[in-house]
């Protein structure tokens, strides 16, 4: 394995952006991952919410499989029953009146950004198209997106971000009356901010939002990326909190692990706009939206997502034994299976050290924010092996504690 890390690495193979600290793995079954060794692993952080459904879902190869033996690709100069049968599935004729689909988080965060600009110009003028955000949030790595994103050490390598992208604190309300007007074509917000520490809207904010956003004609833009598809126990998490999105954005675990996102419009934004102001080469295409179909149908289908209500209690009631053990643990954080513990760091445990050793031991964890431990097992997950991979934390957690 060392070998093929220093080919890969040194070689023939990525860019320095990427760590050559990782794990090279082989195939999947379930909630777990092998690496080319053979060694198992319990997946906590589900490649990052994306295997909603676990690994090696054979359903979900048939279908791709005999998508790509019947047709691939066609551009988007045309359309294909499989794009067409999910879209209906996205888009009700109330809510939301058209998808637009796309390959990534990032994609569906610039088409929506994109969608709100033409909205707002159109409708309120060109000197109105400045989008609002907040600290803590990451909404992806285009230029757009990027300029909404809080962490400066995705940003500053880059030069100026693109104008009319404003910041402000997350869930401070008094700060959103002082900054929200009608300039803005849209807010964009994450209802569980999944690379800002897991931390969560409140209901004072979100009530503040959708009054104020309505007041100034502003539309709000919820990035479901992470969130969506059941991650936090509710279809889309903004339905759960009371947030009134007028766009949504859909991606990580939306075709079962296949590259593919999804930007849902209403009618008052789609009337504004024209032909060839967007588009995409790959977005929306048979295999992806004929897997996409399945997954819809599965997270859909009767008592899927109360499941994940109930397994998210279980684990919460678990995370709280752990914070009653080890006094280092100060909070927990997150939504429905989308989870997190925060770390003191004046303890001296560092949430890059609990995933060393858990990975050593068979346990795939994620980090979050500056010292926040995020759980994202696959939504699938059972109660037994939440206590597997509770179990395993847990003398993670044990070992660092004697050596403090």
């Amino acid at each position: 394995m060392a070998e093929i890390k220093k080919a890969l690495t040194k070689e023939h193979g990525f860019p320095k952006n990427y760590s050559d600290e990782f794990l090279i793995l082989d195939k999947g079954e379930g909630v777990y991952v092998f690496d080319v060794a053979g060694k198992r692993y319990l997946d906590f952080g589900s490649g990052i919410a994306v295997n909603a459904l676990g690994y090696g879902n054979k359903e979900i190869a048939a279908i791709a499989s005999a998508q790509m033996e019947k047709l691939v690709h066609v551009s988007n100069l045309f359309t294909t029953e499989p794009a067409l049968k999910f879209a209906s599935k996205l888009v009700d004729g109330k809510r939301f009146s058209a998808v637009h689909f796309g390959n990534s988080g990032s994609e569906a965060n610039e088409a929506a950004i994109k969608y709100a600009k033409l909205w707002s110009i159109r409708t309120k003028g060109p000197e109105c198209y400045k989008i609002l955000s907040f600290s803590g949030a990451f909404h992806g790595r285009t230029m757009g997106a990027l300029a909404s994103t809080y962490n400066n050490k995705y940003k500053e390598p880059f030069g100026p971000m693109i104008p009319g992208a404003e910041i402000i604190e997350y869930n401070n309300v008094e700060k959103l009356k002082e900054s929200l007007n009608e300039s803005f074509a849209a807010v964009i917000v994450e209802v569980v901010q999944g690379e800002g520490g897991l931390r969560s809207l409140s209901k004072e904010f979100v009530s503040a939002l959708n009054d104020i956003c309505r007041k100034h004609k502003v539309l709000i833009i919820a990035d479901e990326v992470q969130t969506g598809m059941g991650r936090t126990g509710d279809l889309f998490a903004c339905d759960g909190v009371g947030l009134d999105a007028d766009i949504i954005t859909l991606s990580k675990p939306l075709a079962g692990g296949l590259p593919l996102s999804a930007t849902l419009i209403p009618d008052y934004v789609n009337e504004k706009v024209k032909v060839g102001e967007h588009g995409t080469t790959f977005g929306g295409g048979p295999v992806t939206t004929a897997v996409a179909s399945y997954v819809w149908d599965m997270i859909t289908g009767e008592g899927f997502l109360e499941g994940v209500k109930e397994k998210s209690a279980f684990l919460t009631g678990k995370l709280e034994d752990l914070k009653n053990k080890y006094s280092f643990i100060k909070e927990i954080r997150g939504k429905g299976l989308l989870l997190g513990l925060e770390i003191d760091e004046n303890d001296r445990v560092d949430v890059l050290k609990i995933m060393g050793e858990a990975r050593d031991k068979g346990l795939l964890l994620l980090k979050t924010g500056v010292n926040v431990l995020r759980l994202a097992p696959p939504l699938v997950i059972s109660q037994d092996e939440i206590e597997e991979g509770i179990a395993i934390l847990d003398s993670v957690l044990k070992e660092l504690k004697q050596k403090l």
